[in-house]
Parts: C-alpha cells; sequence; structure tokens
C-alpha cells in the first residue's frame, strides 16, 4: 500500500536535499510540490478533517495515536539513524530524541481526555473545545522528529488535521513521520507533509481552511511567519531563537554547574534554542569554574555520529560552519578573548571544535546574535544583582538557568529573570507535561501541557437561558 498522496519520483525541478553532514555527500532529492500537488493534498485534508477525523470521539483519536507510541518504540533504532544521517547528532542523543516523542504521545494520550473535556463554570454556562480545521506547522532540523511530534499529537488529537513543512535538508526523517501517521490513523490527509517553497508558505496560510500557524525557527523566520499570519487573521505559535543564560553564583555545586554547563552547551551540537548560550560567573567563584568547563569541554570526544562513544559530531549545513566563524572572527576583532582554542576543522565535513569565549561585550556578534553551535560565551560579574541585569540584557527571552545552594534565593532571582523558562540546579529543558514558549524576541504562545494543547481549539462558551 501506498501510504504517500503524492508519487515525488515522477517529479523534475529544484528540490529539498538531504545531505550527509559529516561528508557532504548527497543522501536523496524530492522535488518541491507543485501547485496542482499541493491543492491536491489540501483537497484531500479537508475531506479527511469534515468526514473522517472530526467526527471521531477523543477515545477513538487516542486508540489511534497509541498506534505511533508503538511504533516509535518498535522501530527506535530505524528512526535514530535517519536523524543522525540527515542532521549529524549523535546516534545516543538520536536514540534519546526518539524516547521522548514515545513519551510526548504516552502524556497526551493520557492527558488529553481531561485537557478536553468541557469546563463547567456553573450551572448555567460551560466551555467546550472544538477542533479548528488544518494547523501548519514550519519546523526545523535540529529535532526533525521532536520538533513535528511536539507540534503534531497535540493538534492532531485535538480533532485538527495539520500540514507539515519541514526543514529542507531533513525530508527522510519528514516523510518518514508521515508515513508513521499514515498507516496508524489508516488514511493520508490528517498528517500530511508538504515540499514547499516560501511563496507556497504564504499562498497556504492564506487559505481558508488553514486556521493557525505554529513555527519553531529563527526570530527572523518569525517576523515573516508572523507578518503572513497576521496579515490573514490566523492565529499563530511562534518558538524562537534563544540566549539562554546559565547564572552561577558564589555558594553553587560548582562540578555539578560545570557538568551542566558543558553538557547543556553541546547537546546537540550546541545546535539549539534552549542551550546554555551565555556562562555568568559571580567573579568569587569565575576562576575555579572556568577551569573546570575548559578541562571538560576539551575532553569531548568528536567524530563519527555512529560510534556510541561520541560526544560532538558534524553540525548539520556548512553554511552554520560559516556563520559561527563569522560571530567569532568579529567579536575577536572588537576585542572578545578566547579562552578555549577551536573552531573548523580541515575536514570534508561540518566539524567544529568546541570553544569557550570572555570578554564578550555589547556590539559584538556573540552579544547580540543567537550563537548556534559548540560555542560559549564566559561573562564575569560582581554579583547577583549584575548577574540577573545581564541575564535580562538580550533581545532573546526563552530559558535561563540558576545555580545556588539557597533554594529561596533561587526562587527570588527566577522571579526577576525575564524568560518563559527558568531552571534552578539543572539546565533547560522541556518535558511533555510542561507548557514551553518564550518571550520578547523568542516568541510567544504556548506548545506542550494543557496550555499547549489549547492554543488550538475553540474555546466556546456555551450559555444556558
Amino acid at each position: 500500500m501506498n501510504f504517500f498522496a503524492t508519487d515525488y519520483s515522477i517529479q523534475s525541478g529544484p528540490k529539498f536535499r538531504s545531505v550527509n553532514p559529516v561528508n557532504n555527500e548527497l543522501l536523496a532529492a524530492y522535488p518541491f510540490l507543485s501547485e496542482e500537488l499541493l491543492l491536491k493534498q489540501m483537497e484531500q485534508a479537508q475531506e479527511s478533517f469534515q468526514e473522517y477525523w472530526k467526527p471521531q470521539t477523543i477515545d477513538e483519536r487516542v486508540s489511534l495515536l497509541r498506534l505511533i507510541g508503538k511504533d516509535l518504540e518498535e522501530n527506535l533504532e530505524v528512526y535514530a539513524r535517519l536523524i543522525t544521517q540527515e542532521m549529524g547528532k549523535p546516534i545516543t542523543e538520536s536514540r534519546a530524541e526518539i524516547r521522548k516523542c514515545k513519551l510526548l504521545c504516552d502524556h497526551f494520550c493520557e492527558a488529553a481526555p481531561a485537557y478536553l473535556a468541557d469546563e463547567i463554570i456553573n450551572d448555567k454556562s460551560y466551555i467546550t473545545k472544538q477542533a479548528l480545521g488544518a494547523i501548519l506547522g514550519i519546523m526545523p532540523w535540529n529535532f526533525p522528529f521532536w520538533q513535528s511530534f511536539r507540534f503534531a499529537i497535540p493538534a492532531i488529537l485535538s480533532g485538527n488535521v495539520v500540514f507539515l513543512k519541514p526543514a529542507p535538508n531533513v525530508p527522510q526523517c519528514a516523510l518518514a513521520i508521515e508515513s508513521m501517521f499514515v498507516k496508524a490513523i489508516g488514511r493520508s490527509g490528517v498528517f500530511t507533509n508538504l515540499f514547499i517553497k516560501e511563496w507556497q508558505v504564504a499562498a497556504l496560510i492564506k487559505h481558508s481552511f488553514v486556521q493557525g500557524v505554529a513555527l519553531t525557527g529563527s526570530d527572523r523566520a518569525g517576523e515573516a511567519v508572523g507578518q503572513m499570519a497576521g496579515k490573514a487573521l490566523k492565529k499563530c505559535v511562534l518558538e524562537l531563537g534563544g540566549a539562554d543564560a546559565f547564572i552561577v553564583l558564589a555558594d553553587a555545586d560548582l562540578e555539578k554547574a560545570a557538568e551542566a554547563a558543558v553538557s547543556s552547551r553541546m547537546k546537540c551540537g550546541g545546535q539549539t534554542c534552549i542551550s546554555a548560550k551565555r556562562w555568568i560567573l559571580v567573579a568569587e567563584i569565575a576562576e575555579a569554574f572556568t577551569e573546570k568547563v575548559k578541562e571538560k569541554m576539551s575532553a569531548i570526544k568528536i567524530g563519527d555520529p555512529f560510534d556510541p562513544q561520541t560526544e560532538l559530531s558534524a553540525l548539520a549545513r556548512p553554511d552554520l560552519v560559516q556563520n559561527l566563524e563569522r560571530q567569532i572572527t568579529e567579536s575577536i576583532a572588537l576585542g572578545a578573548k578566547v579562552i578555549l582554542e577551536g573552531g573548523a576543522k580541515e575536514a570534508r565535513g561540518n566539524f567544529f571544535s568546541p570553544m569557550i569565549i570572555g570578554a564578550v561585550s555589547p556590539g559584538m556578534p556573540l552579544y547580540e546574535e543567537e550563537v548556534f553551535g559548540p560555542v560559549a560565551s564566559l561573562f564575569v560579574v560582581e554579583n547577583e544583582a549584575a548577574a540577573i541585569a545581564l541575564a535580562n540584557d538580550t533581545v532573546y527571552g526563552l530559558g535561563a538557568s540558576i545555580w545556588t545552594n539557597d533554594l529561596a534565593k533561587a526562587k527570588k532571582v527566577a522571579v526577576q529573570i525575564e524568560a518563559g523558562a527558568v531552571a534552578i540546579n539543572n539546565f533547560v529543558s522541556s518535558h511533555p507535561a510542561l507548557p514551553f514558549g518564550g518571550i520578547k524576541r523568542s516568541g510567544f504562545g504556548k506548545e506542550l501541557g494543557k496550555a499547549g494543547m489549547l492554543e488550538f481549539v475553540n474555546q466556546k462558551t456555551v450559555v444556558i437561558g
């Protein structure tokens, strides 16, 4: 049985390209959809929504989507290897990504009936939650399965159908995800993968069937998509860039803090929005902490992503390496200092050794821009107040970490941090049960948890006279 609505083999023209980041060799290529095929996909999705998916009860939807979790568990290695092959992260991290998708499926299949239940206000009024139609997800490449699942599972369980516009460099992951959903649900049109161009995205957002847009990407992409959605009067959720502060106070456990700082910064090759990008240290522990992180960063094993001992492999694309080099070079020219040497390696792939940069100040690219790669900026401040001020001195507001053995102090600092999430004595991460999203140029709206599930439903008030 052919589970895909489109036969990509018969088309010609520009393509989505899957390229191995380790050696930059082409793995596969898929053409952009023609206007005719895009309309056909949309018609199929509209039919599936009206005649099949919307009428389903929440229990019926849950029973079908539980098959997704089963598929993830049974084919974990297949999907993990596909992630590593297309975007380069170590196989151990790819396996963890698939396990997290399974956790997400399990959580929402358990919690969705309660999240979507009618909310009784009094004996004369209640709020009921209803599906909207089609939700467009514009998703990135750094977590090709997790980001797609984070958007799609709650939307689909709510009774919506979804379109996925994947990043151009992870098309095989997108096709695998589509196949998984179609097999579980038993038909096309509930989850539809679209290999489309930017102008087609704009046309899709304008279409009356599309009722919402979810984007995970850069703040520049957020500006563009937000403008399109606003002009079309469509709800959107934007999860954008980050420059997360990692604050280490004088009474912190330095060994645990250093381990967490490096682990957070190196995850996914440093190519994640919630990575600990800015290490902010109070002066009295700065020297000791710096020595610990230098030692740990220097010991990171770089190499073949399929080697289970590898901790850091190639970045996803050559342009990411080039942009990192630009940010570092321009910042050094403005006075930044290298604390740990590293950088691009002379190889066919997109390898970049970890670096720590100090003396970073306003006006430098490392200060003003999101840094996507294994490069940490290290700051030394006089006291707690200065740490808070520096943490907030950014256009981003996604997450932050606070390290101290004084929990009462940590809670007071957390209140003052301008971010969508704060972790105390841990690095920032996401969990299916907890709302996730940023403020300022890190976006708006929530994903995950009850708040995330209700972003794309009609919370309809019903009043009895």
